[in-house]
């Protein structure tokens, strides 16, 4: 009898964006900032800002339909729907029951998850071990975020970082000959961290059992830098360790996308070619739990991630939380 492994495979990704797309120049017009200064600091062009009638729920089930499609399955087939986000809909039922009902998915169990911009990868870690352990064959693994909610709108150095948007992957269970791991499609490994010493540094200045209100964004963003470049090197090279592979071996690398200095100095302390990242600060900005699967999402489209790829997934958000998962596509 041949030996088998237990494998989350992505069928299918999809995203989703507001209608409205703001640029650095009309942004300027607000905010006391100008474009040459917003992509100097960043490389962020442009961003979308929800309206009226879109919030992370529509935005989550829009993503979750176009998976969906991409997979070839329908709402019935899903058994378990996980949805990252730090900008619920409300602060109880969790978007993720809103989605379920939305989409149709009358026989996935739902809820959410909240390690802000490391989310998607803390909600595809869970799924993929719930997939593992049989409590469901397929899921869908939301990242979906409404940061322009909570944003100080007077604060220039933050309020021009962030965006709108939700990103999803299809996953489903398949036993793989164990002989065949390291070709076979999959998550092949995940690490996911958690440094509460450092929740100061990027954080909501409200909250229900505080102030009773949303409250706003707050970043030391220099300090977040320093640990972000820090923190993403060592992940990625524990799950490379985890998998027995060498970042050489590794197709395309998909970060989180906060800031292109943080993506570039991630690189290079790994010896990645820049070629090998994807990047979508430039047309998103920082979409939190949305950045991962919105950029994943958009090399699958423009055909640069393609079946058989090895691929890296990574991220750190507010807490601190930070992650990393590779998978064979």
């Amino acid at each position: 009898m041949t030996d088998t492994i237990r494998r989350a495979i992505v069928l299918g990704c999809g995203s989703a964006l507001p209608a409205r797309c703001v640029t650095n120049a009309e942004l300027a017009e607000t905010v006391d900032t100008s474009d040459a200064w917003i992509v100097e600091r960043t490389g962020i062009r442009q961003r979308h800002i929800a309206g009226d009638g879109e919030t992370t729920g529509t935005l989550a089930a829009e993503a979750a339909r176009k998976a969906m499609a991409a997979a070839g399955v329908e709402p019935d087939d899903i058994g378990l729907i996980v949805l990252a986000t730090a900008t619920p809909d409300q602060t109880f039922p969790s978007t993720a029951s809103w989605v379920q009902h939305e989409i149709g998915a009358k026989n996935a169990f739902a809820f959410d998850v909240a390690a802000v911009c490391s989310g998607f990868l803390y909600a595809l870690g869970t799924a993929e071990s719930m997939l593992k352990t049989g409590m469901a064959k397929r899921a869908l693994v939301i990242g979906a975020e409404t940061f322009s909610r909570i944003l100080d709108w007077d604060d220039r150095g933050t309020c021009v970082l962030f965006g709108d948007g939700a990103g999803a992957f299809v996953l489903e269970a398949r036993d793989v000959a164990a002989a065949d791991a390291a070709s076979a499609p999959g998550v092949i490994a995940t690490r996911l961290h958690t440094d509460g010493e450092h929740g100061s540094l990027l954080y909501v200045d409200g909250g229900p059992s505080t102030t009773g209100t949303v409250g706003k964004l707050r970043m030391k963003g220099r300090e977040v830098f320093r640990h972000a470049v820090v923190n993403l090197a060592h992940v990625l090279r524990e799950v490379l360790d985890d998998a027995g592979m060498t970042g050489a071996e590794v197709d395309w690398v998909v970060p989180h996308q906060a800031n292109a200095r943080i993506l570039d100095a991630t690189a290079k302390k790994l010896s990645l070619p820049p070629e090998k990242v994807i990047k979508t600060v430039d047309i998103h900005a920082n979409t939190s739990a949305a950045s991962v699967p919105l950029a994943y999402d958009v090399a699958v489209r423009d055909g640069r991630i393609k079946s058989g790829d090895l691929v890296m997934l990574e991220a750190m958000g507010g807490g601190f939380t930070w992650g990393a998962s590779l998978l064979r596509v």
